[in-house]
């Protein structure tokens, strides 16, 4: 990522700082909740963050062919089912549990397939680490948000491989800039069901800008500059450290506190990511969370 004096941030330190922005950014957006709620929350961040993308990127609707509109279609639902339902499960558990399981989405897609032992390996530390959060004992986890979690990780699953395909067919910066447009028309209805209109203050629009920045415009920005400069497995890895990442935020942030059960749970699957990452054979390309 470089300014107009040419300083240029290295790639390591991009993806870090593109972590802690994603992160700092779902705080953000959950210390909104208890006004606005998740479904309204989640919609502002995307309604402003497809404002912003559309300023900078300003894409042709009139030369899409299709095939480009069908798959862009796809992927701006996606987009908005993916956001909406992990905003819907952290509003009732801890961010470090709901990143934690959402992260079980892309990590099954890396593994899809596979027929290697060490494969197995990595499933079974995932697992484990479902099974030390699962609310079948007295820890007080609430089952509807750990289910939301796992199908928010479906969805998020689903992202990346039609942001694969996507990516194939159309620029990518025009792609998620009408992907966004999209998914802000498929979430503001959850936003109008929820009261977003009757809750709305001026001070929760900068909340929602700097939500738009931090979890969308900042560490897509920062993403597609590592991309360029580094393999996509070493990114993945990388990306790896997102459930701890999501945890200290939500402790220093939020005040979650993780049980040394869910902190356990947390390693065993930052564990199996970077583990499936690092000896996957042929590394896919990685399309990372908006």
């Amino acid at each position: 990522m470089k300014n107009k004096k040419g300083f240029s941030i290295p790639p390591v330190p991009a993806v870090l700082l593109s972590i802690i922005s994603v992160q700092a950014g779902a705080a953000i957006a959950k210390g909104i909740f208890p006004v606005l709620g998740a479904a309204a929350t989640s919609s502002l961040r995307i309604v402003l963050s497809a404002f912003i993308l559309i300023v900078f990127n300003r894409p042709d609707l009139k030369n899409l062919t299709s095939k480009q509109w069908k798959t862009v279609i796809l992927y701006g639902i996606t987009l908005g089912l993916m956001n909406l339902i992990f905003y819907l499960a952290i509003e009732r558990i801890p961010l470090g549990l709901g990143v934690t399981l959402e992260f079980i989405g892309p990590l099954v897609l890396a593994l899809t397939g596979s027929k290697r032992a060490l494969d197995f390996l990595w499933v079974i530390l995932a697992a484990a680490g479902i099974a030390l959060i699962a609310p079948w004992s007295s820890k007080n986890i609430d089952l509807i948000g750990v289910l939301l979690a796992l199908l928010a990780g479906v969805f998020w699953a689903a992202y990346i491989v039609i942001g694969g395909r996507i990516s194939k067919i159309m620029d990518t910066g025009k792609a998620v800039t009408i992907g966004m447009m999209i998914a802000s028309v498929v979430i503001i209805p959850f936003a109008l069901g929820g009261g977003i209109l009757a809750h709305m203050k001026p001070v929760f629009l900068l909340s929602g800008l700097a939500l738009a920045l931090l979890s969308s415009a900042i560490p897509f920005t920062l993403e597609m500059s590592a991309l360029g400069k580094m393999p996509a497995k070493t990114f993945s890895i990388l990306l790896s450290l997102e459930p701890a990442v999501g945890a200290l935020s939500g402790l220093i942030f939020l005040n979650e506190h993780l049980s040394v059960y869910e902190w356990m749970a947390v390693l065993l699957v930052i564990t199996a990511s970077a583990g499936a990452a690092l000896t996957r054979k042929k590394p896919e390309q990685v399309v990372a969370e908006c």
